[in-house]
């Protein structure tokens, strides 16, 4: 897989899964986007993504901070990977809820991801990013930026 891109917006992902051209692409939602843009939000995108790229390969993580609550809210709307950084007992139950609901829970840490913000071509940007990172085999992301 792919070294993540973060995503702010509808834009960012576009241009993430144009660069990508049917290559599998990690996507990570900004730190605490559960939070501030909401899981119906995140979900809204996914679904828009689905239809103007049907098929694409995609793991597109929503973070939900130390948010126990935005976490089982994005499980209950279908969203399979999501991210969680509060207490290790917490994300053991959060984990073992979303395996069986055949969901992911990636834990921050770890893989640093692109920021799209200020590129004047985000899927030039995108296309080198992809070039210049192979296949990751960390299992969670770091959130790079400044916020």
């Amino acid at each position: 897989m792919t070294a993540p891109i973060r995503i702010l917006c509808l834009d960012d992902a576009r241009a993430a899964l144009t660069a990508a051209d049917g290559a599998p692409v990690r996507l990570v939602s900004a730190p605490d986007a559960a939070g501030s843009l909401g899981v119906g939000g995140w979900r809204a995108l996914l679904d828009q993504l689905a239809a103007e790229f049907p098929g694409a390969p995609m793991t597109a993580v929503l973070d939900c901070g130390d948010a126990a609550g935005h976490a089982l809210a994005a499980l209950a709307l279908g969203i399979l990977d999501i991210s969680f950084d509060g207490n290790d007992g917490a994300a053991a139950r959060l984990a073992d809820i979303a395996q069986a609901q055949g969901a992911r829970l990636h834990r921050l840490g770890g893989v640093e991801a692109l920021d799209l913000r200020g590129r004047r071509d985000p899927v030039a940007a995108c296309r080198a990013w992809l070039a210049g990172h192979g296949p990751d085999r960390n299992q969670g992301f770091r959130n790079t930026g400044t916020y």
